[in-house]
């Protein structure tokens, strides 16, 4: 289609602008990462609050480790779901045996509880790493498409000064723009939610360990 230089050169150069003016193949580049953009802050709250439940369910597990005593099943996070672990490994005969072998079923089976509950958490921590690695490369693929569209514009209305090429480099490169923007807070996202995951994991395991040894002395119903 030909393009006339004027209206080139007098194309609104605002993001808003710059988004109108684009190919429809750049447009639907450009929403698909700002949707995936949105997802990725969703999540991300979403994974914040999650994990900080998480350490204070942890915090009350270092309590009844202390304690000797095992937790009360009145929430449905991690504390009920390691409380139920004990009392069910206990009430299947786990009782019957040494001291050692009572501490090692009863831990091994409030760890995988434990384990269960981290791997909930982790549930959409792929997306995010998916975003963060492949946005930018999405956005480059508009860019390239971009550029191209705009090339053929240029030469068709045969003029090459900059005020006439840059309108359309610059929608080009929005593309870009808006892929860098999805992909920098979803690699940041990932990393934190990732390093608190583990710090969660590293505090509750010694708290289980204590928990375990203690019931396996005291018994889970004296615990109670």
């Amino acid at each position: 289609m030909y393009v006339l230089a004027e209206e080139i050169v007098g194309r609104d150069l605002t993001i808003l602008g710059l988004f109108q003016h684009a190919d429809i193949v750049v447009k639907s580049i450009i929403i698909g990462l700002l949707a995936a953009s949105l997802v990725c802050w969703a999540m991300a709250f979403e994974k914040f609050i999650r994990v900080w439940l998480l350490n204070r369910e942890i915090r009350v597990l270092e309590t009844n480790s202390s304690k000797g005593t095992l937790p009360a099943s009145r929430s449905n996070g991690l504390v009920r779901a390691v409380g139920e672990a004990a009392r069910t490994e206990w009430n299947e005969g786990v009782h019957d045996g040494t001291s050692g072998e009572i501490r090692d079923r009863l831990e091994i089976a409030m760890r995988a509880a434990s384990k269960r509950q981290l791997k909930n958490i982790e549930q959409g921590l792929p997306f995010l790493a998916t975003l963060g690695s492949a946005a930018p490369f999405i956005g480059l693929f508009g860019t390239v498409w971009g550029i191209m569209n705009s090339f053929t514009a240029i030469a068709q209305s045969k003029d090459t000064s900059l005020a006439v090429v840059a309108p359309g480099i610059a929608e080009a490169l929005f593309a870009t723009a808006v892929g860098l923007a999805a992909a920098i807070p979803a690699v940041i996202f990932y990393n934190q939610i990732t390093v608190a995951l583990g710090r969660a994991s590293d505090r509750a395991t010694p708290a289980i360990v204590g928990l375990a040894r203690s019931l396996s002395r005291s018994g889970v119903g004296s615990a109670n």
